[in-house]
């Protein structure tokens, strides 16, 4: 009994001892209180409920706008009420297709055949014979019927569509066939339509996707032959309803008229765009007849992959697809701060999905529901977090991260003093891989966060199991595709998107429970250890006396992207100098933000800050990203505002740093490389400013 007692005092003296170690934004003192904070947090995360609300959310399809998608929002109200989390709606009306209509694909010549355009029952797995499953659709399709002759546009990048150019091929009235990958299915039938082509069919190739990547579904988690990824072709200059850009499309029966695009204003597309999978795409090309493709262009199918079907092989492709103004609605619970009410912490993850939607988007939403519940004890327990956090649950994401977008436009005002910063959890736990991207000052935090969780059916840390050197995690960069966009890229509040990863069946009629437990986790204990993640990443920054950004991370990683971008111009222009305005600035910063991180520890702990400096100081810290902001936007489309990062307007999903130099880099311009160097000097500048203010702040009374 003795020798037991002498480990637990020596265990406590190393814990007290790791503790004395200030967190960011925190005193010593404050740090204590964290830390035992933290630890009573991870215990309140009810692991079992993860499955509970995973099975319920996704027992249905539920596209936006669907009865059963209704009936999901219904239960994130009923669970976040429950679990003393204010919640409200946020309902929009939006220009979406609220069913997919009606699609036919065959063969004409040189016999007639229909092809298949839904997912095979496995009998083994009930939810695949689910009445309401539909056929594979691509929202946003153009309505059209045409017969007409193929052609092969490997993965249909811009490139791809330049090379068949190149080539000699004539695209004008034909039927693209153009595989999944490399770039947003979207951009595939824009550059289509752009070549003159009259429809578009977008088929998973098995090389990416299927059997060459091993076992296929039931047997495996790769796609089988009749597996089909469906997803919006939405493809607007800017994200969001496409009726009502850079404005929230608030509902036609409320007190504030919006003022709406008539339909024929938009860029939607005027062809037929349908997804099928590769058995399907196999019985066409099989009959292909032109010239073999060339070089990186051959998948997986087991024959010579031809550019032309020829005159005898004619394909049928008729959508019927209307469009109409449907209601979606946003689901956000607050646990309101005790101190500084007005400073928000928001995490988020769509609710809406192509079919049943367990990883995609369900895994995250389930995860936040468990998130809320623990939180709410917290709150039972009189251990409100001091900023407010927002759960929240969008609506409308997979037709355009539609329903996430519109609420920034119309929270505009209030995120840009208030919003501390954004989290994001799509499809947050589809695998047992931890992984993430963010903005330069959150990459820290999710590094030690990950210290605190315990990996699953383990001894180690999630960053151990994350980190491939023992002394940091490797943490990307934010492109496109999920709800991030908005307030990163639009409005300039620092954002994450992370969670754990593995082979999925992505937005296939597959993407169930059933598939989830057998393939995915099959202990489901991952949902219960990101949610204790994501809750340590939300109160570190909830109860930090300045936020604890990671601000010399900035100077660290700009210094990077430019050299890297510079690297790239000179392989086209030689004579370049580089960005000297920019790279001074930056030297500049890496002071003053070195100084401020040096500063902030020491005046911690011997100054005594009252609540109003406490305020200031931080409304000045949000305001950092903000430096980012160029109102001009960028030359690819003024809806996105950031200088920083964007996603990448020719594949959709990229990340584009420094997107205005990174434009001028994809379409080899060297006339607006002195322009750009003066507009991001110029910013870094201001960002410089800013930290020094702060600095001075906190030197000064």
């Amino acid at each position: 009994m003795k020798k037991i007692l002498l480990i637990y005092l020596f265990l406590g003296l190393i814990f007290k001892l790791q503790a004395q170690s200030p967190l960011d934004g925190y005193s010593e003192s404050g740090s204590r209180t964290q830390t035992d904070l933290e630890e009573l947090f991870l215990k309140m995360v009810d692991f079992p409920s993860f499955k509970s609300h995973l099975k319920t959310i996704t027992s249905n399809p539920h596209t936006a706008g669907s009865k059963a998608n209704e009936e999901v929002r219904d239960y994130l109200v009923e669970v976040m009420t429950k679990a003393n989390l204010e919640t409200k709606l946020y309902p929009y009306d939006v220009y979406i297709p609220k069913s997919p209509g009606t699609s036919i694909v065959e063969i004409v010549t040189p016999k007639r055949k229909p092809l298949n355009q839904m997912e095979d029952v496995i009998p083994e797995n009930p939810y695949s014979s689910h009445p309401n499953l539909d056929k594979g659709w691509n929202a946003y399709s153009g309505s059209g019927d045409v017969i007409s002759e193929v052609v092969y546009a490997n993965y249909g990048t811009k490139e791809d569509f330049e090379k068949l150019e190149e080539l000699g091929i004539n695209i004008q009235g034909k039927v693209v066939m153009a595989r999944y990958g490399k770039n947003f299915r979207g951009f595939k039938a824009k550059y289509a339509e752009q070549y003159g082509a009259a429809g578009v069919l977008i088929y998973t190739d098995p090389k990416d996707y299927g059997y060459s990547r091993g076992l296929v579904y039931p047997e495996g988690n790769n796609y089988s032959e009749s597996a089909i990824q469906r997803g919006s072709v939405l493809t607007e200059t800017f994200t969001g309803d496409p009726l009502t850009p850079f404005e929230p499309a608030l509902p036609l029966d409320g007190k504030i008229k919006v003022k709406r695009l008539d339909p024929k204003e938009t860029n939607l597309h005027s062809i037929p765009v349908t997804p099928i999978g590769y058995g399907a795409a196999k019985e066409i090309m099989e009959l292909m007849k032109g010239k073999p493709v060339p070089g990186g262009w051959q998948g997986g199918l087991p024959f010579t992959y031809r550019l032309e079907g020829g005159a005898e092989l004619k394909v049928r492709l008729a959508v019927s697809q209307p469009k109409e103004i449907v209601r979606i609605n946003n689901v956000i619970g607050t646990v309101k701060g005790s101190m500084y009410p007005d400073e928000w912490i928001i995490l988020g993850c769509h609710y809406d999905a192509w079919a049943f939607g367990t990883t995609d988007p369900g895994s995250g939403t389930a995860m936040l529901l468990t998130l809320s519940e623990a939180l709410g004890k917290l709150v039972e327990e009189g251990l409100s977090p001091k900023r407010s956090i927002m759960i929240a649950h969008w609506d409308g994401e997979e037709y355009g991260v539609i329903g996430s977008t519109e609420w920034v436009e119309q929270m505009k005002e209030e995120l840009g003093s208030k919003a501390v910063a954004y989290l994001n959890f799509d499809a947050g736990v589809s695998g047992r891989n931890f992984g993430g991207a963010a903005a330069p000052t959150l990459k820290k935090i999710m590094q030690d966060a990950a210290k605190r969780v315990t990996y699953p059916d383990s001894s180690k840390t999630v960053f151990d199991m994350w980190s491939k050197n023992g002394e940091n995690i490797s943490i990307g960069n934010l492109g496109g595709g999920s709800d991030h966009i908005g307030f990163y890229m639009h409005t300039g509040i620092p954002s994450l998107s992370g969670g754990t990863g593995g082979k999925t069946l992505y937005h296939t009629n597959y993407d169930d429970f059933n598939f989830y437990e057998k393939f995915i986790d099959p202990s489901l204990k991952m949902g219960g250890a990101v949610a204790q993640w994501a809750g340590i990443m939300a109160l570190k920054l909830a109860n930090a006396t300045f936020i604890p950004y990671d601000i010399p991370r900035y100077a660290e990683d700009l210094s990077k992207h430019f050299a890297t971008s510079t690297k790239k111009i000179k392989t086209y222009f030689p004579d370049f100098s580089g960005f000297q305005h920019a790279e001074d600035a930056i030297q500049s910063l890496a002071e003053s933000t070195n100084l401020l991180s040096e500063l902030m520890p020491q005046v911690l702990e011997h100054r005594n800050f009252n609540k109003k400096e406490i305020k200031e100081i931080n409304l000045a810290l949000i305001q950092l990203e903000k430096s980012f902001i160029y109102q001009e936007g960028m030359p690819y489309g003024p809806w996105y505002l950031s200088l920083y990062a964007s996603s990448d307007p020719y594949s959709g999903y990229a990340s584009w740093i420094l997107p205005a130099i990174e434009y001028q880099i994809a379409n080899s311009k060297t006339e607006n490389l002195d322009h750009w160097d003066e507009v991001y000097a110029k910013a870094i500048l201001d960002l410089n400013q800013k930290v020094i203010n702060i600095s001075q702040k906190l030197k000064n009374p």
